[in-house]
């Protein structure tokens, strides 16, 4: 009997993970920017270039098996750029791209709609409450 290993969906090659709708931008902008931690990674690297272990600390609900997958499909779109810095063991400096930084506008926003988001499922109105604005900037 044979088994056959199915791989992890995060393992997905760059032409499967855009191929939802061929052709159409939203498909393509989900794909680069698309999965859970892929606008945490983004978010955290706005203040600039961080090295893998400090990009692991400041996101500790990831593992460090899906930050690299993320960080290498990152690359892949050339939203992030990756840079040894010194000889083996060397440490490994993560930065925005240029390319990187248009999404900038795209996450705040995001972030802005998921605030008032909260705020409507709270039925407290349009205005998030202190603590849900509270919890939202600690947690992104």
């Amino acid at each position: 009997m044979s088994i056959a290993k199915k791989a992890p969906a995060g393992n997905r090659s760059r032409a499967a993970r855009g191929n939802a709708v061929p052709g159409c931008a939203l498909t393509a902008a989900l794909a680069a920017i698309g999965g859970r931690w892929k606008l945490f990674v983004v978010y955290r690297l706005a203040g600039g270039p961080l090295h893998f272990a400090a990009l692991r600390r400041s996101l500790p609900d990831v593992s460090a098996k899906v930050l690299t997958e993320q960080l290498r499909e990152l690359q892949a779109d050339d939203l992030v750029s990756r840079e040894r810095t010194g000889p083996v063991p060397a440490v490994v400096q993560y930065a925005l791209t240029l390319h990187g930084r248009s999404v900038l506008p795209v996450a705040e926003a995001l972030r802005g709609w998921g605030m008032a988001h909260q705020a409507t499922l709270a039925h407290d109105g349009p205005d998030a409450p202190a603590d849900v604005r509270a919890a939202c900037e600690t947690a992104c």
